[in-house]
């Protein structure tokens, strides 16, 4: 217990520590991430969560370091469904581009907590109640089908119920206040936009957590391998977001890709009682479908809406 106990503590004094460096020293001034820093940004996550991927297998031998590749590779590829959300998100919000490293940076700071929570949550109630996998199972299936048939499916935050509540009890300035969350005006306390847009952010990763947490648990019911490999995937999640934002609409097969992703790993978890993927296999199926998705997107890419038909003749 105390070797468990202390590979938990030094990992979040690893993570805490880097994302006070990313904050307080690389992002310590508001400005607008561009594309070399966001690549270089996503190399060096990629490259940390590989270095610690080859610090397992030394570790904890093959079958650990395969299960924390699947299911970092599983994450990163759902994340790519987060950053369609941000995109729609800051342009609904009319984000300025130097405000929004800092609304990813607290919106993941939260979702890391979330998502520890929700993983000692699953992790218990699989342990404690054998049958919670088939409902585990049949949630991927049914969110992969849901995923696939409302590819362009707008997001509007103004349903968020916990938005409308927020509103209640929070008056809220009518435009940005800087890079500040918070202002006082006349005595009262008063949430800025930007207080609103780390609120949306927030809770739409709730929603993804009830999909993504499953998916790992398919791979494996280690509670150390899911917490780690969703800790990397998350924490390169803004470096990827801001490399990717100005390109995503070439990749339109990916929703449909990562569909089929959630509908394999759901039939897998339910199967899990009768025959067991091996990993390598799970491993191959999940990296096969997110080529193929993205050379289907390069090949055939989307057709732009003919405006010329809307127009009318003087």
């Amino acid at each position: 217990m105390p070797g468990s106990m202390w590979k938990w503590i030094i990992f979040n004094v690893f993570v805490l520590a880097m994302l006070a460096l990313d904050l307080g020293v690389f992002h310590r001034k508001s400005h607008t991430v561009k594309l070399k820093e966001a690549l270089a940004w996503s190399a060096l996550w990629i490259a940390m969560a590989l270095a610690y991927n080859a610090g397992i297998y030394f570790w904890l031998g093959n079958v650990k370091a395969l299960e924390f590749l699947t299911g970092y590779v599983l994450e990163k590829s759902l994340s790519v469904d987060n950053i369609f959300v941000f995109i729609m998100l800051f342009a609904y919000f009319r984000v300025p581009g130097e405000y929004q490293h800092k609304v990813l940076f607290w919106g993941i700071l939260g979702a890391l907590i979330m998502r520890a929570v929700f993983i000692a949550l699953g992790v218990t109630l699989i342990q404690r109640f054998e049958w919670i996998i088939y409902i585990f199972g049949a949630v991927l299936i049914y969110s992969g089908i849901k995923m696939g048939l409302h590819k362009n499916e707008e997001v509007n935050p103004e349903h968020n119920p916990i938005l409308r509540l927020f509103r209640r009890f929070f008056p809220i300035t009518p435009q940005f206040e800087g890079n500040r969350f918070w202002v006082r005006r006349e005595s009262r306390l008063m949430a800025t936009p930007l207080m609103v847009v780390v609120l949306v952010v927030e809770t739409t990763d709730v929603v993804f957590a009830v999909d993504s947490i499953p998916a790992v648990l398919a791979i494996t019911q280690d509670p150390f391998i899911v917490y780690t490999s969703n800790v990397f995937a998350i924490l390169g999640l803004r470096a990827l977001y801001f490399a990717l934002a100005g390109v995503m609409n070439i990749f339109h097969f990916l929703s449909y890709g990562l569909s089929a992703i959630l509908v394999f790993v759901g039939i897998k978890m339910i199967c899990s009682h009768w025959f067991k993927v091996p990993i390598g296999i799970a491993l191959g199926v999940v990296m096969g479908v997110l080529i193929v998705s993205v050379i289907a997107s390069l090949i055939w890419p989307e057709k732009k809406k003919d405006q010329t038909n809307n127009m009318q003749s003087p």
